[in-house]
């Protein structure tokens, strides 16, 4: 016997989820297909436990300052066991938080893997092989993605590892090796670099987090650099051995080969869209560089199926992910829909000091032809970044000419994922200078940066 339902999602992470719920919340009899714990990747093994273990690394570096603070403290030290502990806790809790969501708004939530057996019909099969059919007038794919590998570095789990064995090291290597500088690469770099491991961190492209401001990659690289971390930028691992529990491997760059020997190797490259065993192939769903191709609405080249989040492509980002699902819930309703500006989703790196960006470059807005105003501020200049003591890194608004409107916002510093949302809102609402320095800003703030910049665009600040 099948079941009959408006919606089944397939996948339950911050894209699926939020689909399921939106579509409870408009009526529509929904169900969440998932195949492992409830959260996705996001709330299990990406972001939020990862942010978890880069907060317990941020207050070890400040405890370890605690005499330039004027506070005196005992022996200082850690417990890897413990900080794992604790993030695994904070996941635990996010997941059992999207369970009472799901019950809250009536979902049901099916555990299994799903494969299609037509492009309204479903199969599931949960645990000891026991089945059910869903027939389905709509199915949103949220299946996300998963480390993409190197055929040079086999992953074993143990000397070759990807983020997900990273997240539960309880025992640090005294020399890790991470091949990749994304985001991936660099929150990893930092958080055992706190911890004292000696991180080399590679990457094949000019600037550590390729997909960001030159200028603001080549602050990070120095901040890192200072903080012992080797970073080797336009550079390619060679070979790569993996010999009785350590990696011996040869990076060719600009200058001399380098040979390493380190403990462990951490594969941080990039992702790829998780699409086998739906059987998508049979459905003739398109493809596009290995990702589900959507239209403006997410959907598919196959009626009544649409996809979201990771699986669709584009930045592979959770915030992207919800407001994704957003968009193919309206548009299965029925409802019209305005397709997603990628240009205005912010992108974040949440090591020390932070990365936040949306819109254009300055490179992108040259290549463009575009005529700009740039406005730099350094938290060197900031009151409160002084009084926090994190001084380090600026805010960098990119206006267009000769109207003066915001083109594109790249940070670095203290909290700047915090202070991104206000410049999101200023792209988004096609803010200018002019408005941005209309807007009062709270003394002493790090938001106050954001004021300034826009005022060093036009010579108007008094504090820069």
């Amino acid at each position: 016997m099948s079941e009959r339902v408006d919606v089944a999602v397939i996948g339950s992470g911050p894209g699926g989820y939020v689909a399921a719920i939106k579509a409870a919340q408009r009526g529509l009899k929904a169900v969440v297909i998932e195949k492992e714990r409830l959260g996705g990747v996001c709330l299990n093994w990406g972001c939020i436990p990862t942010k978890a273990l880069l907060r317990n690394a941020e207050l070890y570096e400040t405890l370890q300052d605690a005499e330039a603070l004027g506070l005196t403290l005992g022996k200082l030290g850690f417990v890897p066991g413990r900080i794992v502990e604790r993030s695994r806790g904070v996941a635990e809790r996010m997941s059992k938080g999207v369970a009472a969501l799901l019950k809250k708004y009536k979902v049901r939530h099916l555990q299994g893997t799903a494969r299609f057996l037509g492009a309204q019909s479903l199969q599931v099969e949960g645990e000891g092989g026991k089945t059910q059919v869903l027939q389905a007038t709509d199915t949103i794919v949220a299946t996300g993605a998963r480390p993409r590998a190197l055929p040079a570095i086999p992953v074993d789990g143990k000397t070759a590892i990807t983020y997900r064995e990273a997240l539960a090291l309880t025992t640090f290597p005294k020399r890790l090796l991470i091949v990749g500088a994304g985001a991936i690469g660099v929150e990893f770099a930092y958080y055992f670099n706190a911890f004292g491991v000696e991180v080399h961190l590679v990457e094949l492209l000019p600037h550590l987090l390729p997909q960001e401001d030159a200028e603001i990659a080549e602050l990070l690289l120095k901040s890192f650099r200072r903080r012992g971390i080797r970073c080797y930028p336009a550079t390619g691992v060679k070979e790569c051995k993996l010999r009785k529990g350590r990696v011996e491997a040869l990076l060719e760059g600009k200058g001399d080969p380098v040979r390493l020997e380190c403990d462990q190797v951490l594969v941080a490259v990039g992702m790829e869209a998780q699409v086998e065993g739906l059987g998508l192939d049979a459905l003739g769903a398109v493809l596009e560089r290995g990702y589900l191709k959507t239209d403006g609405a997410m959907r598919t080249s196959v009626p009544h199926l649409y996809a979201i989040g990771d699986v669709a492509g584009h930045q592979l980002l959770a915030h992207k992910a919800s407001a994704e699902a957003e968009v193919a819930v309206a548009a299965l309703a029925g409802h019209p829909v305005a397709p997603l500006d990628y240009g205005q989703i912010p992108a974040c790196t949440y090591c020390q000091p932070q990365v936040a960006s949306l819109g254009l470059s300055e490179a992108q807005c040259k290549e463009q032809g575009l005529a700009v105003k740039v406005g730099r501020f350094p938290f060197l200049a900031s009151g409160k970044a002084q009084a926090i003591g994190h001084p380090e890194g600026l805010i960098k608004l990119v206006f267009g000419e000769p109207h003066g409107r915001l083109l594109g916002a790249h940070l670095i510093g203290p909290d700047v994922t915090e202070l991104v949302a206000e410049l999101g809102l200023a792209l988004r609402l096609e803010a200018t200078a002019e408005e941005i320095l209309a807007t009062v800003h709270a003394h002493p703030t790090l938001s106050e940066a954001v004021f300034e910049a826009a005022g060093v665009a036009y010579g108007l600040s008094a504090n820069y």
